[in-house]
């Protein structure tokens, strides 16, 4: 059995179950955002006979089936810290978060409790990947260009990076629930009041010429690669450009490899920017990344070859 922690509705969760069940095979997904308003997990410390034995465990999936983790062989980590749907309905602050603090909290234990399965990925692993301050210099470490960075507060900092780089960019350190934040030009930073830098810090690189963006999908071993032709800063807002399926160097695969083992990361969804001269920069990993919009314009089946990959170590 495999299963899947997500929100609720999530297509990507919702595709790979349907793969995977047309194989035969069993897949559940438990929705993180719906435990509250609902008896939807339980854990016991001891076993039912014994004082020393097991802990019992179950937690009930999206279309109400109750399940025992201790059971799955595979647990896919999806996207398991959203809030609570309940708690947009309780008006006092300090109750919401205590009820999706709680769930979080508890569903998390559960699992670190009695799932003894393959972690895609761990917990641990997801959220230090997470800290894009942390993977750039794990990327730089493991023999990547990445872009000159800097990470600050400053007004004075950041105009003497600038100075010092040339263009530059601007974008959130970690980001927020909600619209997107895209990338963005820094232009004239003497000319932006120093409260703005203050309000918190920010993320600055060096702009990296070229037009060639590459995404690229790694499950387990195996690594899909789209190739994204863009003058746009961002590509993510117009996709109406030319995208393209693309071959991975062997070169570019081992090191990639090499950043995701690092990390910890049984998979993950890389951005990479290709120089004028085919260098490939890494921008960041997404631990848990969006790949399944891909499919239609690069005519990769992603969604059966993740289904493969959960399925070959959970055979």
């Amino acid at each position: 059995m495999i299963l899947a922690v997500s929100y609720r509705e999530d297509f990507h969760a919702v595709a790979v179950q349907h793969a995977v069940r047309g194989r035969g095979h069993d897949f559940h997904i438990v929705e993180c955002d719906t435990i509250g308003g609902r008896a939807a997990l339980s854990w016991h410390s001891h076993g039912a006979e014994e004082s020393h034995a097991p802990g019992r465990a179950t937690l009930v999936t999206s279309e109400g089936t109750t399940v025992d983790p201790e059971e799955a062989s595979r647990l896919w980590w999806r996207r398991a810290r959203a809030d609570q749907e309940i708690s947009d309905r309780v008006s006092s602050a300090h109750e919401r978060s205590l009820i999706n603090n709680d769930c979080r909290g508890a569903l998390a234990g559960v699992l670190a409790a009695a799932f003894h399965g393959d972690w895609v990925s761990s917990p641990e692993a997801t959220d230090r990947s997470s800290d894009k301050v942390y993977q750039l210099a794990v990327a730089r470490e493991a023999g990547f260009r990445v872009p000159q960075t800097l990470v600050s507060q400053s007004r004075e900092d950041v105009i003497a990076f600038t100075q010092e780089v040339g263009r530059a960019i601007v974008k959130p350190v970690v980001g927020a629930r909600g619209p997107s934040l895209y990338t963005s030009w820094i232009d004239g930073p003497e000319s932006i009041p120093e409260e703005s830098f203050e309000v918190c810090p920010a993320t600055y690189q060096e702009y990296i010429e070229g037009n060639r963006h590459v995404r690229l999908n790694c499950f387990g071993d195996h690594m899909y690669g789209a190739l994204i032709a863009t003058e746009a800063l961002d590509w993510r807002p117009d996709l109406n450009v030319p995208i393209s399926a693309w071959p991975v160097p062997e070169y570019v695969s081992r090191q990639v490899g090499e950043v995701l083992r690092r990390l910890g990361l049984r998979m993950g969804v890389v951005d990479l920017k290709l120089t004028p001269e085919d260098e490939p920069v890494w921008l960041e990993v997404n631990p848990q990344g969006q790949f399944l919009f891909l499919e239609p314009l690069t005519g990769q089946p992603l969604t059966e070859l993740f289904a493969d990959f959960l399925l070959s170590a959970a055979a």
